[in-house]
């Protein structure tokens, strides 16, 4: 039986650590089969070597995000084990340190997994993104933090958001109303992720001075888009012509940023994704990054992360 202790320099340390109803450590206890009891300002881990090792390299990887002024969730704590398990939880230090911008509400927008900070990253050097990766990890909602970000800083006058009108598997046939209400339903995401970074108020003030504009891909056609910050969402469901047609829009003194998820196309039969056509083609262009999530990177409810899991091991399957 092996023991360690881990000193904490603060109680509210120790507060953070157990959560509510000691929830994260009764996790770690789960994950490492160990245990783990507070006495004082110490931490004492009791358990088998490996065991002992690998929920005192967790505990620490938590201090190091405490320390940093993260609020810890469930999301963190599976976080940090799976970084422990790669053997990569000393990676955490530069993780959360990034605010981007500050939300409506007053909360911060960070990176919660290194693949959102290579992905922050990659926004702010290069003109074009491209963020490819399963639902959940934060693709929309982090570039349009970004956006908000650079456009706050008078860094470019405008906000485009776009995606294509193409639904998800399912037909829904004529909707009422007129043209901005028959396409709003395609937009919703991006309209929430806006309304949580600007507040509704500041965002109908935008959009009626012409500085955010939200809009179905095909507005984009025969447009020149300087001085923009352009996002185009769900981007799996454009055509080759749609996406060569959108990224031949930008202008001077603009970023783009291209998201979508590759497995989850909603094209009809036989039409090619434009998104896994052009990741081939613009691989080696310079100014030019792609960014994959993976499973680690969901910053959903746990179960989001086991679906993809399961999904991916089927379609595996099928492979073989």
């Amino acid at each position: 039986m092996a023991e360690r202790s881990i000193s904490f320099d603060r109680m509210e340390q120790a507060v953070s650590l157990f959560g509510s109803f000691d929830e994260n450590i009764k996790l770690i206890e789960q994950q490492y089969g160990v245990d783990i009891v507070n006495r004082g300002a110490e931490l004492k881990i009791s358990g088998s070597e490996e065991s002992v090792d690998g929920a005192a390299r967790a505990v620490n990887g938590l201090l190091t995000l405490i320390n940093k002024g993260e609020a810890l969730s469930e999301q963190n704590v599976r976080y940090v084990m799976s970084l422990v398990a790669d053997g990569s939880e000393d990676k955490l230090a530069s993780m959360s340190s990034d605010c981007i911008c500050i939300t409506s509400k007053g909360k911060p927008v960070k990176p919660k997994t290194l693949g959102q900070k290579k992905y922050i990253e990659a926004i702010r050097k290069n003109t074009i993104v491209f963020g490819v990766g399963p639902a959940g990890t934060g693709k929309t909602y982090l570039a349009v933090a970004m956006a908000v970000n650079a456009f706050r800083a008078k860094e470019v006058n405008r906000i485009i958001l776009t995606r294509p009108a193409v639904e998800a598997g399912e037909k829904l046939g004529f909707l009422p109303g007129d043209l901005q209400s028959k396409v709003d339903p395609y937009l919703r995401p991006l309209y929430d992720a806006l309304f949580d970074m600007l507040g509704a108020e500041n965002y109908t003030r935008y959009q009626e001075r012409g500085n955010i504009e939200v809009a179905p891909l095909a507005y984009m056609r025969g447009r020149t888009l300087d001085d923009s910050f352009i996002i185009l969402d769900e981007a799996q469901n454009t055509t080759p012509e749609q996406m060569k047609m959108f990224l031949t829009r930008l202008g001077f003194n603009s970023k783009i940023v291209v998201t979508g998820d590759i497995t989850q196309i909603d094209l009809p039969d036989g039409k090619r994704s434009g998104l896994v056509d052009v990741l081939r083609i613009l691989k080696n262009v310079d100014d030019i990054e792609t960014v994959l999530f993976n499973e680690k990177d969901v910053v959903r409810h746990r179960l989001v992360q086991d679906i993809i899991k399961a999904y991916e091991k089927a379609a595996e399957k099928r492979k073989s």
